[in-house]
């Protein structure tokens, strides 16, 4: 606990002073009255993703507009002819992975012992927390600045994550994949689709929930402060480690995190961040 309050203390301080100080390099604006809008925004044409509009009152409209892009309307976009080429990327570098799964899992079965630190540095309550507290902190944050641009990048971001989740439960509901650590020592990882816990919230591996929020809530930040050069390292640098320990913890086959993170992007990017 002392561990996962460290943490947790560091990444609401970079949080809350790591934009101030990036803009006090360039600015001597009072901390209180330098809102980030103007500079993030600046150069941005108006249906940028950068100046994508969003408020409280305007969040479950956006919500049902994103599940409804989702759902029914990339689905339309593909049977005209649209988006295959990234669509293929995903689904071959998925196919190609569960392939793979088999023949990699063993090896971080076999390695668990040397990766106990890793895997006790990025447990799952403790990601959970910290990828739930990066939107949390803006929005103190932006509250705390008067600063409407951060705490719209709190709410995208709370919105990203909740998009990422309801396609993450869907096929984890449909597929039913047992997860490594369910599999019995000296087994073969083979037939583990349909033969899962019941439940989409536990016992289902396919795809990884940790992956599709962290990369989620990553290219929210890093699509909305990408002037800042460090932003998009740290944050994508970040949600690279929770999926990645995703798979030394053997809670996650390689294929489940690779889709979960393909999923937290693409929705984002093209479904949450679009403009309106």
């Amino acid at each position: 606990m002392v561990e996962l309050f460290r943490r947790l203390v560091i990444l609401f301080a970079v949080v809350v002073f790591g934009p101030q100080f990036a803009n006090s390099q360039s600015t001597n604006s009072p901390w209180p009255d330098s809102p980030s809008h103007a500079k993030e925004a600046k150069g941005e044409s108006a249906d940028s993703p950068t100046n994508r509009e969003v408020s409280w009152r305007s969040l479950p409209k956006d919500f049902i507009h994103d599940q409804e892009g989702i759902w029914l309307l990339f689905p339309a976009q593909l049977a005209k002819g649209h988006y295959w080429l990234p669509t293929l990327a995903v689904v071959g570098g998925t196919a190609g992975l569960i392939v793979a799964d088999p023949h990699a899992m063993p090896y971080f079965r076999s390695h668990a012992g040397n990766l106990d630190d890793v895997n006790d540095t990025f447990d799952a309550p403790i990601t959970s927390a910290e990828v739930i507290l990066l939107p949390a902190s803006l929005m103190i944050a932006g509250y705390m600045r008067h600063d409407s641009y951060q705490v719209g990048t709190a709410l995208l971001a709370g919105e990203a994550y909740a998009d990422s989740a309801v396609v993450d439960l869907v096929i984890k509901a449909i597929t039913r994949r047992k997860r490594p650590s369910d599999v019995a020592p000296g087994a073969p990882f083979n037939d583990t689709f349909f033969s899962g816990g019941k439940s989409p919230f536990k016992g289902s591996s396919f795809p990884s929930g940790h992956a599709a929020g962290a990369f989620a809530v990553a290219t929210v930040v890093a699509t909305r402060y990408h002037t800042h050069r460090w932003v998009p390292w740290a944050v994508y640098g970040f949600a690279t480690a929770v999926s990645f320990s995703r798979i030394t913890s053997s809670s996650h086959f390689p294929s489940d995190v690779f889709l979960g993170a393909a999923l937290g992007y693409s929705i984002t990017r093209f479904a949450v961040l679009r403009p309106r």
